[in-house]
């Protein structure tokens, strides 16, 4: 009987589950082999459901609020303008791969965010991700050696695109291509070359691509042209992808290696972008030392501080932050009127209309209604605006409330809050579509399927061993 020796996931950033498992399913040949013999379906995303920090809670099975992480910066503290990139060194909790090292499994890790700098030594080899500096001037590998033997292979490596944020298209897709063809083959080097109990890659092209030509794919889109010359390049990159993951599947014994597809998000269309500390001026909750002549990127040497109870932060969901009296250097909001405050504030932001006079849907989270552990500085709303179909704009200044060009460049997609996953093995039953794991379950299920204890602190259960899901399913 078969038996699970290796474990090799592949993780798809943004990759789109309505896209991969339904939408353009016939033209991904390996994709819909595996699929008839898998478990697969949407995996619930964290909120807020972003690349940082998303791959950590699936690498962890701990939240945002355990790992103290709420996005690429954080306020560093309670002061105004400290922030802090959320690299490696923020990252206190064990991840997959540090666990299997201590039961003495190697493991290869490509591209995970959040393992720049490599300041833990991994038992098995390691390329950092997207959030490198310049892997041309730092060591990226673990060991460094292996930065020469990826040198040899590909010449420059591509952690990122880098300005993919352009209006120069054929140029993205060109370095789209180029970062994704080099990973591959680094990849098939590395899981021919070197000894691996798990292999866990993420492909950043995904998210590139989604955010690069959205609206040059959906017809419906407000920024669509009829006819451009790009709009099937989300559609080209999918088959791609899927060809290069089956040739380096070609490579393994599958009587041995289970086989994963995560995301830690999925895509949508943006409708636009809601000017959140536009909208907190005109409440009354954010005041400016001096007159703008037109819109300007938020500065904190700006806000008037003994007159400005909350501010927001911008990017693909808003952080809303209280001035609070005794906690902040000048707060202005009593400690004992606190919870008041944040409720009205909940309240009317929940309320706010779109630019045709309908509601929003805006969402927006107490931290502590979402996590049992609020750790470090977590912003006091979680806001989601529009059910991830608006951003968050953080620039003042701005005319109207509602804008329909980014703030940051051009950009056409948001994240949507379900990712996908995939899970193949011969030992394994395939129970089909089955909706209701969540990114959490990811690192618990691979630890069961290597015969590993799942430690009693992390959020989510094996998928192989939940029985809700198996009666939803009628299985």
């Amino acid at each position: 009987m078969s038996k699970i020796e290796k474990v090799a996931v592949f993780g798809l950033d943004c990759a789109d589950p309505c896209l991969m498992f339904d939408k353009w399913i016939d033209d991904l040949p390996f994709t819909k082999e595996l699929l008839s013999k898998s478990t697969y379906g949407n995996l619930t995303s964290s909120i807020p459901p972003i690349t940082v920090p998303a791959w950590s809670c699936m690498a962890s099975g701990k939240d945002p609020g355990r790992l103290g992480i709420y996005g690429f910066r954080n306020r560093a503290d309670h002061s105004y303008d400290k922030l802090a990139i959320a690299t490696s060194l923020a990252v206190k909790e064990k991840r997959i791969w540090e666990m299997m090292g201590e039961h003495g499994k190697e493991s290869i890790i490509v591209g995970f965010p959040g393992t720049y700098p490599i300041t833990r030594p991994m038992k098995g080899h390691m390329i950092t991700s997207f959030l490198t500096p310049d892997p041309q001037k730092c060591e990226y590998t673990w060991p460094a050696s292996l930065k020469q033997e990826i040198k040899v292979l590909v010449g420059e490596y591509l952690v990122d695109v880098k300005g993919f944020r352009t209006e120069d298209k054929q140029w993205l897709l060109e370095q789209i291509y180029e970062m994704t063809d080099k990973r591959f083959k680094v990849v098939k080097y590395l899981v021919n070359q070197k000894p691996w109990d798990l292999f866990w890659m993420v492909e950043m092209g995904h998210d590139r691509i989604h955010h690069g030509f959205w609206a040059q794919m959906d017809t419906t889109h407000h920024n669509h042209v009829p006819d451009n010359p790009f709009i099937n390049a989300i559609h080209d990159y999918y088959v791609h992808t899927d060809k290069l993951i089956a040739d380096v599947v070609s490579t393994f014994d599958l009587e041995k290696t289970a086989i994963m597809f995560v995301s830690d998000h999925g895509a949508k269309a943006m409708v636009g972008g809601f000017c959140f500390n536009t909208w907190l001026m005109d409440q009354g909750y954010l005041h400016l030392k001096k007159e703008l002549s037109g819109v300007e990127k938020f500065d904190v040497a700006n806000i008037d501080w003994d007159k400005t109870t909350a501010w927001g932060d911008g990017g693909y969901y808003g952080r809303c932050f209280i001035n609070v009296k005794g906690r902040e250097p000048n707060g202005q909001v009593p400690l004992e009127e606190y919870e008041t405050f944040r409720n009205e504030l909940k309240a009317k932001i929940e309320a706010i209309v779109d630019h045709q006079g309908k509601p929003m849907g805006n969402v927006a989270h107490r931290p502590q209604d979402l996590y049992k552990v609020v750790n470090r500085v977590a912003p006091d709303l979680v806001v989601i605006f529009g059910d991830l179909r608006w951003r968050s704009v953080g620039s003042v200044g701005n005319s109207s409330w509602y804008t329909f060009q980014n703030d940051t460049g051009p950009d056409d997609a948001n994240h949507a809050q379900e990712g996908l996953y995939l899970l193949s093995h011969p030992s394994l039953a395939a129970r089909g579509r089955m909706n209701g794991p969540t990114l959490y379950d990811v690192t618990p299920t691979i630890l069961d399927m290597m015969k590993l204890p799942i430690p009693d602190d992390m959020r989510g259960t094996s998928i192989l061993r939940n029985g809700k899901w198996k009666m939803e399913n009628g299985k």
